[in-house]
């Protein structure tokens, strides 16, 4: 056999590989949503085991709709819990808005702490230690503050925390985006490609993640790592709070909550940024994982495993896989807030195009920006 026919065999070969590969992928993530159980609010739990709550709430800035993202939490059902809002700049347009909360729920207990010290590279991890001797009881969850709940969310993500086999307590966002195309491009990041993927790891036993959505904690298990401190150096700080409580044997719940978080960029360049710094800090956490994530960008794939390889069986599996993909689409949406629009399906093949590009970037470098912040990610997720 000639070399060209050789050459032209081995890229047939890896046509079906990727058209199989992205198929695959699209088909076992699908399986991974599906198996997802639909609970009632609050089935299974004991009130009796409830315990008061303090919930940590660092701010930076006057985000877009961080009023009624705050008002969320004021409105709980939880019979006992604190609010601690905490801000480095006396100067911070958040203090207002909480300012403004305090007045609408003179009920509710508020603390804030306004304090500019600095313990380390990562600043949100010194406005949490500076809001932690603000913190009356013994069960916490933080929660970025671009984040928005139900009202029973405080029992229902702090009921793990009964069993002291448990470390921490975490939960999967969807996106909430805002009025510009960009914004909406973003939210399907979050809720077709991230989302599934954590259920996929999830399915497969894994419960090596945290997200900023929420982490919920006893006061014990945070000083068993050494408290905040042990976090002022890292960059991927909700991801360690969860790896440093599984190292001292204690284990991650998902919950089946799913929280909403705001997607507010309104051009290419920040929704850009942000999603490279995102996949970025993933890269630092997984490097090898990460390097094979490129078989989760289903449209791109089935099209480079079309050009490669045409035929009968390229075409069967590309069919396979975009109707996965679509259908993982539409199943993702059943947790959102927002109208139902089928015209976004047109948005799928975009949307995993500019993500294969983003990967690849990734790749390419560790730095990343954060609020003004230059930081390199590295391989232990710590920043300089």
């Amino acid at each position: 056999m000639s070399s060209t026919w050789i050459f032209i065999a081995v890229i047939h070969g890896l046509g079906i590989a990727l058209a199989f590969a992205a198929a695959g992928y699209a088909c076992v993530a699908l399986w991974a949503v599906l198996r997802v159980p639909r609970t009632s609010a609050l089935n299974g739990i004991d009130s009796n085991t409830l315990r008061p709550v303090t919930v940590l709430k660092p701010l930076h800035g006057a985000e877009p709709r961080l009023h009624e993202n705050l008002r969320s939490f004021c409105l709980q059902n939880h019979a006992t819990y604190q609010l601690v809002f905490g801000v480095r700049d006396p100067d911070d347009q958040a203090i207002a808005v909480v300012e403004k909360l305090r007045a609408e729920f003179p009920g509710r207990d508020i603390a804030l702490a306004v304090d500019p010290r600095v313990h380390g590279a990562n600043l949100k991890v010194s406005n949490l230690l500076n809001m932690f001797p603000h913190a009356k009881h013994d069960w916490l969850v933080l929660a970025d503050a671009d984040i928005s709940v139900a009202p029973d969310y405080l029992i229902r993500v702090t009921a793990p925390l009964a069993d002291a086999g448990v470390g921490i307590v975490t939960c999967l966002y969807r996106g909430v985006s805002g009025p510009s195309f960009w914004s909406r491009l973003g939210r399907l990041f979050i809720d077709d490609w991230f989302a599934p993927s954590v259920r996929l790891s999830h399915a497969f036993g894994s419960t090596r993640f945290a997200f900023g959505s929420t982490i919920c904690l006893r006061r014990d298990a945070l000083q068993t790592i050494g408290g905040f401190e042990a976090l002022s150096n890292t960059l991927a700080d909700d991801f360690w709070l969860g790896e440093l409580t599984r190292r001292a044997g204690l284990r991650t719940v998902l919950s089946d909550v799913v929280v909403g978080t705001d997607v507010s960029e309104s051009q290419l360049k920040a929704l850009w940024d942000h999603e490279v710094r995102w996949l970025r800090t993933i890269r630092s956490l997984a490097p090898w994982g990460f390097a094979m994530t490129f078989v989760c960008f289903t449209a791109p794939l089935l099209l480079l495993g079309l050009c490669l390889a045409p035929g009968a069986i390229t075409l069967a599996l590309a069919l396979l896989g975009s109707g996965a993909r679509v259908l993982l689409h539409f199943l993702q949406r059943r947790t959102s807030d927002e109208a139902f629009a089928w015209h976004e399906v047109l948005l799928i093949p975009l949307r995993d195009a500019l993500l294969l590009m983003e990967w690849a970037i990734a790749l390419a470098g560790w730095q990343v920006r954060w609020r003004g912040q230059v930081l390199h990610a590295r391989g232990d997720g710590s920043a300089p």
